[in-house]
């Protein structure tokens, strides 16, 4: 099927911060997306898009990924780390046709329960 001459498709930087928020809050060694610093700075500047937790840098048809988070407790970091990395690269390139550069996860910290919870 041939779309040549039908116009372009326009994404707003929005949508992937929303596919890697979506993939990201789905993992279970996850609590919760956190704030960084840096996406006070991005958000005044207007340079790139950026949400509490998530920035997306895209140039051109590439596109490069930060995600700060809060692990749940009892999970191993490094392959929680690992595992996001390649389901955040999967889902932008299976839902958008983008080329990731790469997917930096930043664990911030780690939730701790109350001894309730941990009944």
């Amino acid at each position: 099927m041939e779309t040549e001459g039908l116009g372009k498709v326009t994404l707003a930087p929005n949508v992937l911060v929303t596919i890697v928020r979506l993939t990201v809050q789905a993992d279970p060694g996850v609590a919760r997306l956190c704030k960084d610093w840096r996406s006070d700075v991005g958000r005044i500047l207007g340079v790139e898009s950026v949400e509490d937790g998530v920035r997306v840098d895209v140039e051109g048809n590439s596109v490069a990924v930060d995600v700060h988070l809060v692990a749940k407790q009892n999970v191993n970091l490094l392959q929680l780390g690992r595992h996001l990395q390649g389901d955040v690269a999967r889902a932008i390139s299976d839902m958008v046709g983008l080329v990731v550069r790469e997917v930096n996860v930043y664990i911030e910290d780690v939730e701790i329960s109350s001894p309730d919870e941990q009944v």
